[in-house]
């Protein structure tokens, strides 16, 4: 399945169907009166967050969605009947816009959440609603309400407990696929991850879900690399895991060109509870080690973990200070909600 996190879309609501002008013919019956029913309602705009998606590529191949049309108002007091609604089903997670891209409509944070996006217009009253002592022969009715219609843009930001974020290379994809069951791919060149992948992680029974985003470079804030737009599936999660390859020169400069994307970026991220590691330990020399060890704790003001995936080296206690952070932020949300 392909990875899209950004669409627009076009909605529109239904027409309310037009009340009928009807009189009552029946025999033996002098002066029936006006008997003409109301026109059924237009459908409505629904969005609703389900589970089991990640991705808006169901978007690209739709963009245009219409409700139906109420039926008109038939003769012997008849409703017409009401327009079909339309549902659009998207992740968790993902936020809708205004047409300008900016104003937040509604944000899908909870699977089964619905919101109605447009509302279907109201049927028109039949001749029947304007009967009255002075005007017993009305021979006119309402037409229906037209219905809204607007482009929104639809966005997705993955819900994540944790999320990954380092230069191209690091480590992350290799991280994710050994602590969870995905399979993202993994390769000895920059950019192997082109999109957000999701896997969950396990460890001492407990679950929660983990993020691994595109590399950042220097300058991906102004459009570098794959940019810094990848940074939003990490926007909801509790904790970062910074990973800085022992591959790097300078573990400093890589550590410091990576916060400074993450400042440039916003979104609070520079505000999350951090915790640094050295990555790819396993091609060091003890000495080395210990040198790129103490630079990087020197440039993160904490002493960083040591990891290594392919001899497993620190992987069990990352987990767990991950978990930890998570649990922590967990039972103080619970605490605020039971005050509220």
């Amino acid at each position: 399945m392909k990875f899209l996190d950004e669409t627009k879309v076009y909605i529109r609501s239904g027409d309310g169907g037009a009340g009928a002008v009807s009189f009552r013919r029946e025999k033996f019956i002098e002066f029936g009166g006006p008997d003409g029913g109301d026109g059924g309602r237009g459908g409505d705009v629904w969005i609703e967050a389900v589970n089991g998606l990640n991705t808006l590529i169901d978007f690209r191949f739709q963009q245009h969605f219409k409700a139906g049309t109420g039926i008109h108002g038939m003769g012997r007091n008849r409703t017409g009947a009401g327009g079909a609604d339309v549902t659009l089903k998207v992740p968790v997670g993902t936020q809708v816009f205004e047409e300008d891209s900016e104003t937040l409509i509604i944000d899908m944070i909870s699977e089964g959440q619905r919101f109605r996006l447009a509302a279907g217009g109201n049927g028109g009253f039949g001749n029947t609603h304007f009967k009255s002592a002075t005007n017993q022969a009305p021979n006119w009715a309402n037409p229906g309400l037209e219905g809204e219609e607007k482009t929104i843009w639809l966005r997705l930001k993955l819900i994540a407990d944790a999320g990954l974020v380092g230069l191209p290379n690091a480590g992350k994809s290799t991280f994710l696929a050994t602590v969870t069951r995905a399979r993202p791919k993994i390769a000895n060149y920059p950019f192997t991850t082109l999109h957000p992948n999701l896997g969950v992680a396990t460890i001492d029974g407990r679950e929660f879900i983990l993020a691994d985003i595109p590399g950042l470079i220097e300058g991906a804030h102004d459009g570098i690399g794959l940019g810094d737009r990848f940074l939003g599936h990490v926007e909801r999660t509790r904790v970062l895991l910074h990973l800085v390859s022992a591959q790097e020169e300078d573990v400093a400069k890589a550590y410091k060109t990576v916060k400074h994307e993450l400042e440039a970026y916003g979104g609070d991220l520079t505000g999350k509870p951090e915790i640094v590691a050295l990555s790819q330990i396993d091609i060091l020399d003890p000495t080395e080690l210990k040198k790129k060890t103490k630079a990087l704790a020197k440039a993160c003001g904490q002493t960083p973990m040591q990891l290594s995936a392919i001899v497993g080296v620190g992987m069990t206690d990352a987990l767990r200070a991950l978990r930890d952070i998570i649990v922590r932020a967990q039972t103080a949300d619970n605490a605020v909600e039971d005050d509220v």
